[in-house]
């Protein structure tokens, strides 16, 4: 009778024999995987791995300054463990080695949780490689690149947007200095870019204080934060499926998402029932015209309709990556006076102050665009690429890769590494510049930003047009000066993008702002387009 009860408390499980369980069971299977590691000498190097959590907690605040001293361990190339999930980290040389000389076998992204609620599994910059999305970025590549360097006309057309949106941004900036002498000018900048991307997409802008609007871009930080390279719920997927702080957050990840395609789709429709095909209006317009066309020859997945996801695409990214990249641009503006004076005297040279710089005026400022790349450089605020994961079974620089291993590119290490920059952590535009003064293309190609290879942002000249335009409007307008009592900080908050904290400053007028506000007739802007 005894043993009978001893039986049937050993077959019944207690929450504790569970967890006892569970725990053993992870541990064996993390012991087992260490030892293969270690047997497995084609593998690449790396940290100890706790069970369990892998190496997360040792990431910190700022992940791509780990895997860059990580890399002066172990090689432009070594492996960790985020999670249950065996990351491999590219840094340096390596990062070309594998986007662009075996760019097919790098080009997969790796099935995170986050990935699938953007764009209800169907974004382009988020999506599976296959022969679908080939054909679906060749199309939305095309069509990007009537807007920025194709086209004069859409050129032109882009060109008098961010003119009138500096103009909107500038008359705010100059008011809140007056009435507060110093503010904080990031939020300003989220909701500017967002408007030129706004009637790049969708031919209309918005007020600063539209409800919708600001809802659907002031939620962006939360957007960033979880799919940037170490988000918990990717690589800790379990997390999501009870009670904690990571699933909340991931919660808020879907919410978000859902009121972000909601707010394409509905500009998707109301474009479908007005769009004519003998008039192009903005980028919605162009994207439906090709992706349908393409869609009628059965090239593209037929009945799935790519439009929405490729805007949301163009549009979040854009908007995102450019705020902060402006953010950016005015701290280290206020940062260096000096080069904020340098910047002033060469577009006045070239410009002048009767007219305001063009597209046009750009070869002839080499030094904006090395402030420009430098700015791109220095601060590296993409650090790190969307994760990637190999397709195939590969190998890098003498180590084996397994298929469908995720894959972090650290740009940072490449941005910041002394042996192709002299003295990486200082900001010095003019390392950008050969002897002639001319802007060194070769040079300015070595910083990365953008990626490379077959992930290669496709919105990369317009992002560099409309910051070659901010730059050079700005210092041509204005000056901007520091909170004398608010030292000024190169900190910042990590994510998918590096976002400056906030700081104050204040704006005043160089001399008259007479030329800009002639611009908006020039333009040929009415009241309704502003609205």
């Amino acid at each position: 009778m005894a043993m009978q009860v001893i039986f049937e408390e050993m077959t019944q499980p207690s929450p504790r024999g569970i967890l006892l369980a569970s725990l053993t069971f992870l541990f064996a299977m993390h012991l087992w995987r260490r030892i293969r590691r270690t047997l497995d000498v084609h593998g690449p190097p790396g940290p100890f791995a706790w069970p369990v959590i892998g190496n997360a907690v040792e990431l910190g605040k700022s992940p791509h300054l780990y895997f860059t001293r990580m890399s002066r361990k172990y090689g432009d190339v070594f492996q960790i463990k985020l999670g249950c999930r065996d990351v491999v980290v590219l840094n340096g040389d390596a990062i070309k080695q594998a986007l662009i000389k075996k760019g097919f076998d790098f080009a997969g992204r790796p099935d995170f949780a986050s990935f699938k609620y953007i764009s209800n599994g169907d974004s382009m910059a988020f999506g599976t490689f296959s022969e679908c999305w080939k054909m679906h970025r060749k199309v939305a590549q095309s069509t990007v690149r009537m807007f920025s360097t194709s086209n004069n006309n859409t050129k032109k057309s882009f060109e008098n947007h961010v003119v009138c949106e500096v103009r909107e941004l500038l008359h705010i900036f100059l008011k809140k200095t007056k009435e507060h002498q110093y503010f904080q000018p990031n939020t300003y900048l989220v909701v500017s870019t967002a408007n030129i991307m706004t009637a790049v997409c969708f031919g209309k802008r918005y007020s600063y204080d539209d409800a919708e609007f600001a809802q659907v871009v002031g939620r962006n930080d939360q957007f960033t934060q979880t799919v940037g390279a170490g988000s918990m719920v990717d690589v800790m997927p379990w997390l999501q499926y009870f009670p904690n702080p990571i699933k909340t957050i991931f919660e808020n990840f879907k919410d978000l998402n859902r009121e972000f395609s909601k707010f394409i789709i509905n500009k998707v429709v109301e474009h479908r029932k007005t769009i004519h095909s003998s008039t192009i209006r903005d980028m919605t317009d162009a994207f439906i015209m090709a992706l349908d066309k393409q869609d009628s020859s059965s090239r593209i997945s037929p009945g799935k309709d790519y439009v929405p996801p490729t805007i949301g695409d163009i549009f979040g990214a854009s908007q995102d990556t450019l705020s902060t990249a402006l953010q950016w641009i005015i701290l280290i503006l206020v940062r260096f006076p000096h080069i904020q004076l340098r910047l002033q005297e060469e577009v006045d040279k070239v410009v002048d102050r009767r007219r305001l710089p063009t597209i046009e005026d750009q070869p002839q400022l080499p030094y904006v665009m090395a402030f420009i790349y430098e700015v791109m450089r220095f601060t590296s605020f993409l650090p790190l690429t969307i994760p990637h994961s190999t397709i195939v079974d590969t190998d890098i620089m003498g180590y084996t890769i397994p298929k469908d291993t995720v894959i972090f590119i650290n740009q940072w290490s490449s941005n910041h590494d002394s042996t192709k920059w002299t003295q990486p952590e200082t900001f010095d535009p003019l390392r950008f510049l050969d002897h002639s003064g001319s802007l060194n293309k070769d040079r300015a190609s070595s910083v990365l930003i953008f990626s490379l290879g077959k992930r290669r942002c496709i919105g990369e000249e317009l992002s560099k047009m409309q910051m070659f335009l901010f730059t050079s409007l700005l210092v041509h307008q204005v000056h901007f000066s520091p909170d004398p009592d608010n030292p000024l900080s190169i900190d910042y908050t990590y994510g998918l993008t590096l976002k400056p904290n906030n700081f104050y400053i204040a704006v005043n007028l160089r001399d008259s702002i007479e030329v800009l506000e002639e611009s908006q007739g020039n333009l040929g802007i009415s009241q309704s387009d502003r609205e």
